[in-house]
């Protein structure tokens, strides 16, 4: 019975935020740890910034992937795919309609004047959730280092992962150095897909293609869209514009980005083009979190592997950071969206018990009201 209410609470809690969490991973990850740890208490801050570290060494869709992690930390691999369903189910939903709409009318439905108040505020729930993980990973004034050369690579356009993974080395280096050791044995596994290339595109081959997606993608999702592009627009199985189109979808429904999948897939082959993509791309995270999570607490254990993760932890603020900085750069255009982001900076700094929820759609709501001005 403790179990079954455990899942009735993850089911809630992950359908919630996939129906209203907008602006990207780092968004994402943002209102998780606002709700699993400071509000629920499901585990400690330390170990919330460990799950993500670890989440961003592996492919796929890092705030899926933590929802995973959080279901599974409360209630083993149930929770785990009970979490990850509910988390991906309303924006596949949402996305779903779209495309219905898309194919059935040519365009889409003009959202603008709400995403344009959405996109301040999510910067200020960013911003609230580097500051309280910053505050857990920056344990000495070497991690701080590590992570301003982070901040300040990923700024000058350094990707992503190579940012992360080489701030990780830098981590062990420094932890061999201070120990004078040099035993280090370490390998990545790399696993490539090979998918034929006819002029025709069916099922089995969406979804062979889009788990080939799921299994091997880094990085935010627009890499994806630049992956696409080569796989699908070059070997004519869709148009550009279909793909833009798509990239818009991305921007404009909440949860996981990688939900375009069902988008892209019903332009393919209709409703199950759209369960092809969605469950293919989906699929593999499911597979590299179940393997993953019960390693952590022994990679915590060693300290080799310690010292790597508090550098990956380090780096995975940074990588907030940056995030948040691009996205301010991309949005704060006028005075109407710095107006929105100051307000909602306020909000989440002085009324920290509010739900991110309601700084969403109030911030929708204003956006929506200022165009008009």
């Amino acid at each position: 019975m403790a179990q079954k209410n455990e899942l009735k609470e993850i089911a809630k809690l992950f359908f919630k935020l996939g129906s209203i969490a907008f602006g990207g991973p780092a968004a994402h990850i943002a209102m998780m740890e606002d709700e699993v740890v400071k509000k629920r208490k499901w585990m400690t801050q330390e170990h919330f910034l460990d799950l993500v570290g670890a989440t961003n060494l592996i492919p796929g869709p890092n705030s899926t992937e933590m929802t995973m992690h959080c279901g599974y930390e409360r209630a083993g691999w149930k929770g785990l795919f009970v979490a990850g369903f509910c988390f991906i189910f309303p924006a596949v939903v949402i996305t779903a309609i779209f495309a219905w709409l898309y194919q059935k009318y040519g365009q889409l439905p003009n959202v603008e004047p709400f995403i344009y108040g959405i996109k301040p505020a999510v910067i200020a729930i960013i911003i609230m959730a580097a500051y309280r993980l910053g505050k857990k990973a920056v344990k000495d004034m070497e991690l701080a280092i590590l992570g301003i050369i982070t901040l300040v690579v990923c700024l000058l356009g350094v990707n992503e992962i190579i940012a992360l993974f080489g701030c990780g080395l830098l981590g062990l280096s420094i932890y061999l150095f201070k120990k004078n050791t040099s035993n280090l044995k370490s390998f990545i596994p790399l696993i490539i897909f090979q998918i034929a290339d006819p002029s025709k595109i069916g099922v089995f081959k969406i979804f062979l293609t889009f788990l080939k997606v799921g299994a091997i993608l880094y990085g935010s999702g627009y890499v994806l869209f630049a992956f696409l592009d080569s796989e699908l627009v070059a070997n004519g199985w869709l148009t550009r514009q279909a793909l833009i189109d798509a990239v818009a979808v991305g921007q404009i429904t909440p949860g996981p980005v990688l939900s375009t999948a069902t988008f892209i897939g019903w332009q393919m082959h209709g409703i199950t083009g759209a369960m092809a993509a969605t469950i293919g791309i989906f699929l593999p995270s499911f597979f590299f979190v179940l393997v993953l999570n019960p390693l952590i607490p022994k990679m915590r254990k060693s300290n080799i592997l310690g010292a790597i993760l508090n550098a990956v932890n380090v780096a995975a603020v940074a990588l907030i950071i940056a995030v948040c900085l691009e996205m301010a750069k991309d949005t704060l255009t006028d005075w109407r969206t710095i107006v929105i982001a100051i307000a909602s900076l306020v909000v989440v700094f002085v009324f920290k018990k509010l739900n991110s929820a309601f700084i969403v759609l109030g911030s929708a709501s204003i956006g929506y009201l200022l165009t008009y001005i």
